[in-house]
Order: structure tokens, then C-alpha cells, then sequence
């Protein structure tokens, strides 16, 4: 039974295949953009920012969302949607002339004469990158040439700062056109109304008065299982005291594992979207996490708990040192962690030095209207320009990747 069942699958999945290429004939539709964030996990991250703004800018053309069968109840009233693997989704996917993601789409996704892919990340990276990465270290660069073909779609990739341009220049080489225009997803840092981090706490359960903590650590890979690196959370929960809140946000990687808590600790792995907490929270806690670039938009504490930057340094690899580069105190153990509060030292003048110097350098484009220049440049083809920004470099004269090693340097 097993196997007639897997031969029906096979087949099912084989229609599907040849009902795409039937599409893949069908004029593409001038009018049709589809949006995915992290592999179809719902409407959120920059390609939400942008689709949103899109409705407003530019209404005339129809936005779908890609997303997994488990992730439709949490669609929002309104988005139009097409489940992963069905006949809609092949349709659309053939013919839209806006695709836009910030991770990727299928391998098997084909780049349309006159399409247009948009690659929107989803974060400024401290650890290498794509082939970055995958040469570092003493690596084969196992796994480049697909990296390589995905890249080779993109006609945009967007940025949130000249390091970040940078980076994806030789994370990802390609002829694409950077658009360094900030992230859209950061937009709501600045645009959010008087009332909407009071909102965020009460739906939360946070009681007024106290002192928020987001805790955001980074994915460990190979080194380490444990969700939360190596800080104990609510350990760090006693230590505060009754009158502080944790909320702990792991990497979304580890969604299905079961969680520490404590009285005083509020899981928020799966609180859909991450903005709404940066805005709720008082002083961001990270190891590695591109969260420290988001949350400095807002200009509050940031601590960096680096308990293991050699080894993750030397085993991941990073575009500086976050030591020399720091958005705030950073510091080694648990210990140092909780004298750093005790002390004030979380948010003293030598903190909020270095967090000004960190903002200037990854934070300058971040003015609350990424989105609407990402509209108007791709979808709208209009002129954008940036007053803080450097002029961009267009897809037919793109500089030649720089190396790796001289990314390193600060």
C-alpha cells in the first residue's frame, strides 16, 4: 500500500511539474507580484513592509503570498494567498512578473524574460554569508554552484547599509543591482504610533512599570543544540529581579523545541512579528543575531552576550569584530551579564558611545521610508534616490566582488 501510495505522489507531483511549464507559455502578467518570507512562513520580514506599502503605492498591482499549508490560519484577513506546492501556486509562480523573497524560492523557479527578482534579505550579517561562508575556513564551498544559479536571478538585493552592500558582494557575486536603500522591515521602528509599544506589552501580559529585556540570540549551528547559546535565561530572570520581564526569542530554526521559562521569562518565538517586540522591549540581549542592527534603530540598550566569539568567529567566520564593532557593552559570562544591570553599565556614556558610533555606521539609511523607495524604484520604476546613501551601482557596471579577507577588517 505504501508504495502504490508514493507512485501516486510521484505522479500528482509530476502534473504539477508539467502544469508549470504549461504556465511557463502563457504571457507573463504585467500586473502580478508574489511575496514569500522565510520559506512560507507567513506575511511578515521586508517583503511584508514592501507589500504593504504596495497596496498603497502601487494598488494596480496584485500581491499573492506564498505560504505553507500550517501557516494559512495566521494569513491576514485580506492577503490573497496560494498554498505551497498547489496548481495556484505553480500558476502564479510562472507568471508573475514580480518575484519577491527574503530567502528564495524553488530551485526549479524559472527566470522569465522581462521578471523581476528581488532578493530582500533579512538582516545585516555580522557571520559570513553565502560563499562567504561556504569557503571559509578551510571549506570545499560545497553547495556554491546552487547559491551561485539563485543569485544569478536576482536583479535587486537590497541593503540596509554601504556593510551590508558590501558583504552580499561577495556572499552572493552576481550582476544585480544593489538597492541600499535601508530595510523595509525596520520602517515600523520609526513610523509606530505614540500608543503602540503600551499595545504590544498589554497583549503580552506585561503588567505597567516593569522593565522589558528581549532576549534574541542567534542560530548555533554545529556549535551547540542549546536554543538559547550559553546563557541561562532564567537564571538571569532571578538575577534581575521581580521587576524586570524577559522575553525570549529564539531563532525561528528552533520553533518546535520545547523551551526554558521561569516565572518571570514570556516565550515569544513564534509571536509573528519581531518589530512589535524590539518596540515593546527596554534593552535588547544577543550573542551574534542581526537583531543588534534592527533594534539600534531605536537607540536603546543593546548587550552582547559573547561567551564563545572565538570559537563562533573562527568556525562561522565574521565580517568584524564584534568587540572592536559593538553596539553597546559586550560582555563574556553569565556573571559579567548581570553586573553590567547591577552596575548601570547597560546603558552608561561609554555604552551610549559606542552605540552612536554603531549607529551611524549601520543605521543612517534607516529614516522610516525603505518600503516606499523599494516601491517606487521596482515597482513603480520610478527615480529614488537617498540623501545618505551612496549612488548605486547598476546591474550592467557592477563592481567585481571583493574578497573576504578585506571584509574582516572593520
Amino acid at each position: 500500500m505504501s508504495q502504490v501510495r508514493s507512485f501516486a505522489r510521484r505522479v500528482k507531483q509530476a502534473l504539477k511539474f508539467r502544469y508549470y511549464r504549461m504556465q511557463l507559455r502563457r504571457p507573463v502578467d504585467q500586473r502580478l507580484a508574489v511575496y514569500c518570507a522565510y520559506s512560507g512562513r507567513g506575511v511578515r520580514c521586508n517583503p511584508g513592509a514592501i507589500y504593504e506599502k504596495a497596496r498603497e503605492l502601487a494598488p494596480q498591482i496584485r500581491g499573492v503570498w506564498v505560504v505553507k499549508h500550517d501557516r494559512v490560519p495566521a494569513v491576514p484577513e485580506g492577503v490573497d494567498y496560494v498554498v505551497e506546492g498547489s496548481l495556484a501556486y505553480f500558476r502564479v509562480l510562472a507568471r508573475a512578473k514580480y518575484l519577491i523573497n527574503n530567502a528564495h524560492f524553488a530551485e526549479y523557479t524559472v527566470k522569465r524574460p522581462g521578471t523581476v527578482h528581488v532578493q530582500t534579505h533579512h538582516g545585516t550579517p555580522l557571520k559570513f554569508m553565502g560563499l562567504d561562508g561556504l569557503t571559509h575556513n578551510g571549506r570545499t564551498g560545497k553547495g556554491s554552484d546552487k547559491m551561485l544559479k539563485r543569485a544569478a536571478k536576482w536583479d535587486f538585493s537590497l541593503a540596509a547599509n554601504p556593510h551590508t552592500t558590501a558583504a552580499w558582494r561577495t556572499a552572493y557575486p552576481g550582476s544585480w543591482e544593489s538597492l541600499e536603500y535601508g530595510y523595509p522591515r525596520n520602517d515600523i521602528l520609526v513610523n509606530a504610533a505614540p500608543d503602540h509599544r503600551a499595545r504590544v506589552r498589554a497583549e503580552l501580559g506585561i503588567e505597567p512599570g516593569k522593565r522589558v529585556i528581549l532576549v534574541a540570540p542567534t542560530h548555533r549551528g554545529s556549535l551547540g543544540e542549546r536554543f538559547t547559546g550559553h546563557l541561562d535565561v532564567a537564571a538571569l530572570a532571578e538575577a534581575l529581579g521581580p521587576d524586570t520581564v524577559i522575553l525570549l526569542r529564539t531563532h525561528y530554526f528552533y520553533d518546535k523545541q520545547a523551551q526554558p521559562g521561569a516565572g518571570r521569562v514570556i516565550e515569544v518565538t513564534e509571536y509573528p512579528i519581531i518589530e512589535d517586540l524590539y518596540l515593546a522591549a527596554d534593552v535588547l540581549i544577543t550573542d551574534y543575531s542581526s537583531a543588534m542592527f534592527d533594534y539600534a534603530v531605536l537607540d536603546r540598550p543593546i548587550v552582547v552576550f559573547a561567551a564563545d566569539w572565538e570559537q563562533y568567529r573562527t568556525s562561522r567566520g565574521a565580517y568584524f569584530d564584534i568587540f572592536e564593532v559593538r553596539p553597546g557593552v559586550v560582555v563574556r559570562t553569565q556573571e559579567e551579564l548581570a553586573e553590567a544591570f547591577a552596575a548601570g553599565t547597560v546603558d552608561d556614556d561609554a555604552a551610549k558611545q559606542a552605540r552612536q558610533a554603531f549607529r551611524e555606521r549601520f543605521c543612517a539609511l534607516e529614516d522610516g521610508r525603505a518600503s516606499e523607495r523599494v516601491v517606487r524604484r521596482v515597482l513603480l520604476g520610478e527615480p529614488v534616490t537617498h540623501p545618505a546613501a551612496a549612488p548605486a551601482v547598476p546591474r550592467q557596471a557592477a563592481a567585481e566582488p571583493e574578497t573576504a579577507e578585506r571584509l574582516v577588517t572593520p
